[in-house]
């Protein structure tokens, strides 16, 4: 597990300032704790604080995506640093779940993905980074965003 500390330094040394939890924009909440798990709900890319609009394959590069999914991840550990009170309190990534607005031909969704989970290895370290994944391409997402992630995480 990482200390305050730790985490502080690698957001600093990334230029990260983590935002405030989102307010949900359906019926949900941004976040379920059961047990020592807590289930983050979908984020979906956001630039300049609006929908990050977008189809790969079409109106995206995969590098683009890959972009928009390291913002989702910024927005995820805002999210889970209140449902932990605060990230320390992560004793691990487990899962990572991506949907990646794309055309029917579009392969790399893995690579789209990755922005999201190399930067939660930086910020967490191999350790507690470390997860599981899946990476799906689908025909759209809500408000038109490129990509939508949520994760689960265990909390010390």
């Amino acid at each position: 597990m990482n200390t305050t500390a730790q985490i502080e330094q690698r957001l600093a040394d990334l230029g990260i300032v983590l935002p405030a939890v989102a307010v949900p924009a359906a019926a949900y909440v941004p976040y379920v704790r059961t047990g020592s798990l807590v289930f983050v709900s979908g984020h979906i890319a956001k630039r300049e604080g609006k929908p990050w609009v977008g189809q790969l394959g079409l109106t995206m590069t995969t590098d683009e995506g890959k972009a928009a999914a390291r913002a989702i991840a910024i927005d995820l550990m805002g999210t889970l640093a209140a449902a932990a009170g605060g990230l320390h309190q992560v004793r691990r990534i487990v899962k990572v779940l991506s949907l990646v607005n794309s055309t029917s031909s579009f392969t790399e969704h893995h690579l789209v993905t990755n922005g999201c989970s190399e930067l939660l290895g930086q910020v967490f370290g191999p350790e507690v980074g470390a997860h599981a994944r899946s990476a799906f391409g689908v025909a759209q997402i809500p408000m038109g965003a490129c990509v939508e992630i949520e994760l689960v995480a265990e909390l010390a």
